[in-house]
């Protein structure tokens, strides 16, 4: 194994597609995420953990029905089984960064844009 090194805060501020999957071990994955002004995330429960920072934009975190403020250098940690969402509430696009503990989505995944969402959940196959 190689293992993954990036200029994460640049790569993140770059990035212009809904979700990319950077990096994926069999016990952790790295996600790129742009959501558009008053977009979403949807209301989710993952079971597994998720770590998230914002990079550039404003945005809102409900986390079982408690709203958070979200902007550059603030990071949330969601547990397993927390009912949330990220809402865009800014004129700008938010862009984070997202850390599952194990995988979420099958490596390699690209969502240009929400509409191209679907549920494609981890399969087993890592990045190396």
């Amino acid at each position: 194994m190689k293992g993954y090194i990036v200029d994460l805060e640049k790569e993140t501020l770059l990035n212009t597609d809904y979700r990319r999957v950077l990096y994926t071990t069999k016990n952790s994955q790295l996600v790129l995420m742009c959501i558009e002004p008053g977009d979403e995330i949807g209301a989710e429960v993952h079971e597994l953990d998720q770590f998230i920072r914002v990079e550039e934009g404003e945005g809102k975190a409900i986390m079982d029905g408690v709203e958070h403020e979200l902007s550059d250098g603030v990071a949330i940690v969601i547990p397993a089984g927390m009912d949330h969402n990220v809402i865009n509430v800014g004129e700008d696009n938010l862009k984070l960064y997202s850390v599952y503990t194990p995988p979420e989505h099958k490596d390699g995944t690209v969502h240009k844009i929400k509409a191209d969402e679907v549920e494609e959940h981890f399969d087993g196959v890592t990045t190396e």
